[in-house]
């Protein structure tokens, strides 16, 4: 007979998305021995594998693939269900899945969500950085609650309202030769050494991408972690830049560079909230995005 508690389904939840045991461990909260022995428990428990281990990490079975459909289902469940009895409780009301490109993790999500944890002490917000492209597909496949992406991106079948708007721009430092130009061509921006976030960031791979898809690559001087960081590299003369201009013009208040608008029209980013369905949503989930809708209104 399989045994499978709320813990198991969460863990083998979390590692098929990290697609590694060793961090689907830390986003359960286990020790590695302990997530490893649970995940044979329940190979053993089924009778079948779930997983298929290899050096880049794990994928699931036909049998984990089922698996994850049905634990999806599940936690989603339990999550409505803590909802729905914590007025009568007292206690915490659930857990909102959150996926963000880079421009809306960095520059407008931080207050918007704030403002909302501020109002509601029972919810917490596990939020992870993604590209576009695959937050569409995490979001459909039940793996996410909402997902903020670029607007230019096919959404298919899910709900979207539109959240904010904002543009990849170029800087330079003041005294580089680009520094009096009034916009510039991403294929120019890659002949020039590039300050930019390490390459595990989504930014980072979008980017790649486009660099990939004109036959070119980044040359990538100084990997970094913050748009910030990236500005003051720049002011110094490390190389160009490439970040949301709603960054630049913030970090320009106490730095020296340029700012030079890309020209490829991928650069204007409409950023767009996406939900599989919004009306199954936990109540708690809805009115998060209701919040984001307003701020985006106000």
């Amino acid at each position: 007979m399989m045994r499978f508690d709320l813990v198991d389904l969460s863990l083998f939840r979390h590692v098929v998305e990290a697609g590694s045991i060793t961090h689907g461990a830390e986003r359960a909260h286990l020790a590695l021995a302990a997530a490893s022995a649970r995940i044979k428990a329940m190979e053993v428990s089924l009778g079948a594998a779930l997983l298929v281990r290899g050096r880049q990490g794990v994928v699931p079975t036909p049998a984990g693939q089922a698996l994850l459909t049905h634990a999806r289902g599940l936690l989603t469940d339990i999550d409505r269900l803590q909802s729905d009895l914590s007025v009568f409780a007292g206690g915490a009301v659930g857990q909102i899945r959150l996926m963000s490109n880079t421009n809306a993790l960095t520059e407008f999500l931080p207050e918007a969500l704030s403002a909302y944890l501020a109002l509601h002490p029972g919810v917490s917000v596990d939020m992870e950085e993604r590209t576009s492209d695959e937050i569409v597909g995490l979001v459909a496949e039940g793996a996410a609650d909402l997902g903020i992406v670029a607007g230019t991106v096919d959404t298919g079948g899910l709900q979207t309202f539109p959240f904010r708007h904002d543009r990849f721009v170029v800087v330079v430092a003041a005294n580089h030769a680009l520094s009096g130009r009034n916009s510039i061509g991403f294929a120019e921006v890659l002949e020039h050494d590039l300050v930019g976030l390490d390459r595990p960031s989504a930014l980072t791979r979008f980017l790649s991408a486009k660099a990939s898809r004109i036959g070119r690559v980044m040359r990538l001087r100084v990997q970094l972690r913050s748009f910030d960081a990236i500005c003051r590299l720049v002011e110094c003369g490390v190389g160009l830049g490439i970040v949301p201009e709603t960054t630049a013009r913030r970090a320009k208040r106490g730095m020296d560079f340029a700012i030079l608008p890309l020209e490829d029209a991928w650069a204007a980013r409409d950023l767009t909230l996406c939900v599989r369905d919004l009306d199954a949503l936990a109540p708690f989930a809805q009115e998060f995005v209701a919040h984001l809708r307003g701020e985006a209104a106000g």
